[in-house]
């Protein structure tokens, strides 16, 4: 995987450089308030946070994305670019999601994914993807990737144009975040007791 991993993030950076959509900045790049720009060098530019997946051949237990966005690697700001690198074990699934600052470029380097996302007219647009072949998710669209092969795991390289796109998980920001259980079971058409079924199921585990 590692091979691969490598190609994938090459490319990608490239098309994310030039699918860019964050505002444009007046300098070269933006020093951190808490630098100055006598103290950047290269490691500034740097992310090695990509080094144990490029090294490694084992899957984690359940669905892993590791982010390369501002957050992680402050020299993104400004830049419009960031990068995500998704780890699928057999059987596992990226809940639907959005991303309200930048479309997503998804690259599938190993295994295979069925994915999807709905429009504003929620229609469905779905596919199977196989290594090599790239899928766009619109911005701030409804998305998903699925690995439904029950043996074998599958992984993708995502770009984006922005530094910060933002993950909004629809379950997780639906269920729980204290939403009232009376709005959800009537949003929902079910009962009270079917949502917090639902709210236990997605609790942090102690």
């Amino acid at each position: 995987m590692a091979s691969k991993l490598l190609s994938a993030v090459i490319l990608f950076l490239l098309v994310a450089v030039v699918t860019a959509s964050d505002p444009d900045i007046i300098t070269d790049f933006i020093i951190p308030a808490n630098s100055t720009a006598a103290a950047i060098d290269g490691n500034f530019f740097t992310f090695t946070g990509m080094r144990s997946i490029v090294a490694g051949d084992d899957y984690p237990p359940s669905f892993k994305v590791t982010k390369a966005s501002m957050a992680e690697f402050p020299a993104l700001n400004g830049q419009s670019v960031s990068l995500a690198v998704l780890e699928f074990p057999a059987g596992s699934v990226n809940p639907p999601h959005t991303h309200p600052r930048s479309a997503e470029l998804l690259f599938v380097v190993a295994g295979s994914l069925e994915v999807g996302f709905i429009d504003t007219t929620n229609k469905l647009y779905t596919q199977t993807l196989q290594p090599g072949d790239i899928f766009v998710f619109p911005k701030g669209l409804v998305h998903f990737q699925s690995n439904s092969d029950p043996k074998e795991p599958a992984a993708a390289v995502s770009a984006f144009g922005s530094a910060n796109a933002g993950t909004v998980s629809v379950p997780s920001t639906v269920f729980a975040t204290g939403i009232d259980d009376d709005v959800l079971a009537k949003a929902f058409k079910t009962d009270i007791a079917t949502i917090q079924k639902i709210k236990s199921g997605l609790a942090p585990k102690a």
